[in-house]
């Protein structure tokens, strides 16, 4: 079994542990996903199954690292992990004017330095931030360089702010909002986020755990909803081969080839093989399924 499953991953869950959940539905020991998501956040996880964790740098490379979240805020309230989940550290401030966020926004949009959580993933000193954090280590943690494409302030529901945001790979969220607080002049937490898009996949495209664990004993259903290696490989060059040559390629051969990409998807017939390169005329190995 290889291939993807784009996940609509619930709040309260592991990335990790939703893909031992898609591996162990398609009988799987090896899996892997694409960027990871807090465990508090929900929507699009694309989570790959067997060979198909090959092809995860190759996705990440060619698909822009443009990442859609909607995320929420309480004003007046600072939590050690900078969301709902965590520790009130604070409370302090006011609910800052609508004009006053939005030119918030403003600021926070285009190239910018962001310091990521103590409550993150980030190496400090050869441990995850997180690890540190917890056990009560004063860390300090060096921004870094992010790129915030839109960020629009969309609107209140009682004491929540709701906020949609286009952003690079590497943004935390938690950070967004810790960001627009200061410049407010005032404290706050995130009360949600829901990824929306991340490297070319879709949360209109996504399914849950319990709907595909529903399904679990009707496996045509279930292979329904798994997506080829391949499909989200966008528009990298094809070369096809026939048997012969798939053969000794696939054992580490050379080709011989009259194209000349630098990135090639290289198939045998319809059946998607692995990613290649031409150099001097040759058709060369990278990675193979």
């Amino acid at each position: 079994m290889d291939g993807f499953i784009i996940l609509d991953k619930d709040s309260g869950l592991f990335s990790r542990t939703a893909g031992w959940h898609i591996a162990k539905i398609f009988g799987e020991k090896k899996f892997g996903h694409i960027g990871t998501l807090d465990p508090m956040a929900s929507g699009v996880l694309p989570i790959a199954i067997g060979n198909a964790t090959k092809m995860i740098p190759f996705i990440e490379e060619h698909q822009e690292n443009k990442k859609e979240y909607l995320f929420g805020l309480r004003f007046g309230i600072e939590t050690d992990s900078l969301d709902i989940t965590g520790k009130i550290v604070k409370k302090a401030g006011k609910k800052p004017s609508d004009s006053k966020i939005i030119e918030a926004c403003k600021k926070l949009t285009g190239n910018i330095e962001q310091i990521p959580p103590n409550f993150s993933a980030v190496h400090v000193n050869g441990k995850r931030a997180y690890e540190l954090a917890r056990s009560g280590e004063q860390i300090e943690i060096k921004s870094r360089p992010i790129v915030i494409y839109e960020l629009e302030f969309t609107g209140k529901t009682d004491d929540n702010f709701n906020f949609r945001v286009i952003c690079s790979r590497g943004t935390y969220v938690r950070s967004i909002v810790r960001d627009i607080a200061k410049i407010c002049d005032t404290t706050a937490t995130t009360t949600y986020i829901r990824r929306t898009k991340t490297n070319g996949f879709d949360v209109k495209n996504a399914v849950k755990l319990d709907f595909l664990e529903n399904l679990v004993n009707n496996s045509d259903a279930v292979m329904k909803y798994l997506m080829a290696p391949d499909c989200a490989l966008g528009d990298i060059p094809v070369i096809n081969l026939d048997d012969k040559d798939t053969a000794f390629y696939k054992n580490g051969g050379f080709i011989k080839t009259d194209k000349t990409y630098e990135k090639v998807r290289v198939y045998n017939n319809k059946t998607f093989i692995g990613i290649g390169c031409v150099k001097n005329g040759m058709l060369c190995p990278i990675r193979t399924l």
